[in-house]
């Protein structure tokens, strides 16, 4: 069996009600904090983004459950960096920094290894 170094994670994010009933400038003000929080993750130590996937044109609405709306596939390398990148939802300022970005999103990180087939 190989030494892992690194954890294989997705990152499952889903847009809620909240943004679905913001009016047009509250919700600028939103895809900024969600770019912010894209850029943060990615930029955060030793993580490596392997992919980033939106649902948005083939699912309408917010999402509850799964499917979400948007993912990033990343090789993170510890489980305190997993948790400093699903806290940008809950510190990331919206437009002036009255609401988080958590009121309109929420983030769950499904935690694997890179699936090796062959040798």
């Amino acid at each position: 069996m190989t030494d892992i170094k690194t954890h294989r994670v997705l990152f499952c994010i889903g847009i809620n009600q909240n943004f679905m009933d913001a009016k047009k400038e509250e919700m600028g003000d939103v895809w900024q904090a969600f770019s912010a929080l894209m850029s943060g993750i990615s930029n955060l130590p030793g993580v490596n983004v392997l992919g980033v996937m939106d649902d948005d044109r083939i699912q309408v609405g917010p999402s509850a459950d799964a499917p979400w709306t948007a993912y990033i596939m990343a090789d993170v390398p510890d489980l305190e960096t997993i948790i400093s990148a699903c806290d940008f939802c809950r510190s990331t300022p919206v437009g002036d920094g009255t609401y988080k970005l958590w009121k309109y999103c929420k983030i769950e990180a499904r935690i694997g290894r890179a699936l090796v087939i062959g040798g």
